[in-house]
């Protein structure tokens, strides 16, 4: 999560289901209680600049979201896995590549 005037960037945790719906619905509460504004996904983009599967399962999942009412950004999170590997800290490897993404977000405005 982060603060897009301070640009303050924070591990939230991660929120882990088997299923998309359960995990939309999980999302979906969690954007309420916490008012977030905005919801930015990593886009998995190939290194040829092109999307594939992966990224057309993020964009069909973020489509979810949208239908309820939710605003979803996406960022390109090519390299963001292995940047996070070289950070230190405690939070997780998702959560350090869900900060790298956030970041990108807040430099590319």
């Amino acid at each position: 999560m982060g603060d897009d005037v301070l640009r303050i960037v924070l591990p939230y945790g991660v929120i882990e289901s088997d299923s998309d719906d359960i995990a939309i619905e999980r999302i979906s509460k969690l954007v309420k209680v916490e008012n977030f504004s905005l919801l930015i996904f990593g886009l998995p983009i190939g290194l040829d600049g092109h999307e594939g599967v992966n990224a057309m399962r993020v964009r069909k999942f973020g489509d979810c979201l949208v239908k309820q009412g939710f605003e979803i950004k996406y960022i390109d999170e090519r390299f963001t896995s292995r940047e996070a590997d070289r950070m230190g800290g405690q939070a997780t490897r998702d959560e350090k590549a869900a900060m790298l993404i956030l970041e990108s977000y807040f430099g590319s405005k």
